[in-house]
């Protein structure tokens, strides 16, 4: 289902005070002690004009306008769908990395939006629910309309847990003397039970899909929600034993909200061999059946900038590059990964597996990898001048350089999201490329590894319906090669992998955890869910894996000699092509095996070489000093006090 944001706030008349991304929104300018007259609360247009002010702020999409403003925590400017997967070991970006992945988090003077300690949201939600009760209108309306804010505040309060654990679990707006402003932390434990009460009464009284009002939420996402945050919960607590919390309750759960939707829902595909990139660069969903929630946006009404961002890789903001970790995660066409056997230094490669350098790497594996990276010559690659066309403009190589705009840093450049549509381009600010916030895809997974989680197994049937479903969507051939096909109890061998595992976690991981992990990471790669799987598997130790980009082989070398920064005009298209000079140990540093060290002069003295650090401590984000000062009944998450203290 497609959310017309614009739409709905039209209807209401106070369009521009309701733009996601504005800072006066309605809610903001308007106190919410000024509209509590009873005369306010009567009509159903008064219960829809402050739940639309509430819409734009969780479902984000690619949001709107420029998107200058950060996407925070974590700091991402322009679409977070794109770009947050470089506050995670998928992506590096330009220039250095975030602060506190270098580990010079250092514990906020004061709360705001940028520190994650924010509850201006909460507040709107909770307002409207300590009001909608006393709207003319039958109680089955009016708990159609709680349903929604219910669906929010579970939606706010599953991300605040996400980043400090316990907080402050508020059941009214609150004012400069009320007492909860000076009570401690709710516990865990307590939060999520009301944040699963929270999701199950939003189950029960938002409409079911075919009775939905147009543009408002239903049955069906609340369920997806649901799920999402049950798989968050219960995994989050199997791998982090020092809370002593059982998780088995929120992954029974999770499979309990997946099964409302098995079935409803279907994979997209359009039989062009590039169904899974062509998902993601659509106006609208009218024909997909894969969408459970979208944002769409209104031509010269209601747009955004994220296509004139991306051109050449989002030269004019925040520019990245995937890196070699992520892309060696992706298996060979024969369902087997790079490495089929050894150990390091002594690996056996897999025969599909064609070598590092000139991208053959991309060659010969699974075909979501050149639907997520792109090849030179393909795509966003020969984009000039409005034109997608080998023939006229041949080849741009990508920038390989740390701090140019438009550099992917690691030489993989992001297809993914990448429209390639000149009139799309054009549109400037008022673009209406759509975007996903839930898909029939997700769910499966989450099905797949709540029902491990659970049960430590998979059936070959769960499989099928999940993870082999997924792979024969991406284009995988179970009949040229049976064993791209997973087989419960024969689990291709890993050895770069398994090893990376055995290094970095505290817990074993079987081998259809692992292709289970594999398959998320692939799957919803370029989508916000990396770091929030990293914090919930207790595997932020991953993030230490040294970040690593191509392989400068001698062909590589030569290209980025600065011979070839000019096309030659005299050639045919096909054979015209261009490579931004890249001096070694100037504009690029190389390790011993000759790959490119991301982030290889970082300002911040914790990253070594492209490595980063962690302590576990930063599991949780911390509390601004201020908020404890203000009420000592707060406690510091622990460790970073003393974090800070040694530093």
């Amino acid at each position: 289902m497609k959310l017309n944001i614009k739409k709905y706030m039209l209807a209401l008349g106070i369009a521009v005070t309701l733009l996601p991304g504005c800072n006066d929104d309605f809610m903001e300018r308007y106190p919410l002690d000024e509209i509590t007259d009873e005369s306010f609360w009567k009509s159903e247009t008064d219960l829809k004009m402050m739940l639309n002010s509430l819409y734009p702020l969780y479902i984000i999409g690619h949001k709107s306008g420029w998107a200058d403003s950060d996407t925070y925590p974590f700091g991402v400017t322009g679409s977070p769908l794109m770009y947050a997967d470089v506050y995670s070991d998928n992506c590096v970006r330009t220039g250095s990395e975030f602060s506190s992945l270098a580990g010079e988090l250092v514990v906020p003077t004061g709360a705001g939006e940028s520190t994650g300690w924010y509850w201006w949201n909460l507040r709107k939600v909770n307002f409207f629910l300590t009001h909608y009760d006393k709207a003319e209108l039958s109680q089955k309306k009016k708990n159609a309309y709680a349903g929604e804010a219910y669906f929010f505040k579970a939606w706010e309060y599953y991300k605040k847990v996400l980043y400090f654990g316990d907080v402050p679990w508020l059941t009214r707006d609150l004012n400069v003397d009320s007492e909860e402003l000076y009570a401690p932390c709710t516990p865990r434990a307590e939060v999520m039970d009301s944040v699963l009460m929270c999701i199950n009464r939003a189950i029960e009284w938002l409409p079911a899909k075919a009775d939905q009002e147009v543009d408002r939420l239903n049955k069906d996402q609340a369920n997806f929600l649901k799920a999402r945050i049950c798989l968050f919960e219960g995994t989050y607590r199997k791998y982090h034993k020092e809370l002593n919390l059982d998780g088995t309750k929120f992954l029974q759960e999770c499979v309990t909200a997946c099964k409302e939707l098995l079935g409803k829902y279907s994979l997209y595909t359009d039989n062009s061999g590039e169904s899974y990139w062509k998902m993601f660069t659509a106006y609208d969903f009218s024909n997909n059946k894969e969408v459970i929630l979208g944002r769409t946006y209104i031509e010269n009404e209601f747009g955004h900038a994220f296509q004139r961002y991306y051109d050449q890789n989002n030269s004019n903001r925040q520019s990245m590059g995937a890196t070699r970790g992520f892309i060696d995660e992706y298996l060979c066409i024969d369902g087997r990964p790079i490495y089929v056997g050894g150990s390091e230094g002594n690996y056996e490669e897999n025969p599909n597996f064609e070598g590092y350098g000139m991208w053959r790497e991309l060659e010969n594996r699974d075909p979501r990898l050149t639907q997520t990276i792109c090849r030179p010559g393909e795509h966003v690659t020969i984009y000039e001048g409005g034109i997608v066309s080998l023939d006229e403009n041949g080849i741009n190589y990508p920038k390989i350089n740390y701090n140019t705009n438009g550099s992917t840093v690691t030489g993989y450049r992001v297809i993914k999201h990448w429209m390639g549509d000149m009139e799309e381009q054009d549109r400037t600010t008022n673009g209406i490329q759509a975007a996903i916030e839930f898909r029939y895809g997700e769910l499966l997974l989450m099905y797949a590894e709540a029902k491990y989680e659970l049960e430590g197994t998979l059936s070959q049937a769960d499989v099928d319906m999940t993870i082999n479903a997924l792979r024969e969507r991406a284009g995988f051939d179970f009949v040229k090669y049976p064993t791209s096909k997973l087989v419960v109890g024969q689990e291709p061998a890993d050895p770069r992998l398994d090893k990376i595992y055995a290094e970095k976690l505290d817990y074993p991981v079987s081998p259809l955890l692992r292709e289970i992990r594999r398959e998320r990471r692939v799957e919803l790669a370029m989508e916000n869910h990396r770091y929030e799987d990293l914090m919930r598997w207790k595997a932020g130790k991953l993030l230490t894996v040294p970040l690593r980009g191509m392989r400068m082989t001698d062909e590589m070398l030569e290209l980025y000699s600065g011979k070839y920064e000019q096309k030659d005009p005299s050639k045919p298209g096909a054979e015209r092509f261009s490579a931004t000079k890249a001096t070694v140990d100037k504009d690029i540093f190389l390790d011993e095996d000759g790959f490119i060290i991301c982030y290889p002069k970082s300002p911040y003295k914790y990253t070594i070489k492209g490595t980063l650090p962690w302590e576990d401590y930063c599991y949780l984000w911390p509390i601004p000093r201020e908020e404890i000062t203000m009420n000592p009944q707060l406690e510091q998450n622990p460790g970073w006090e003393e974090a800070e203290n040694d530093k």
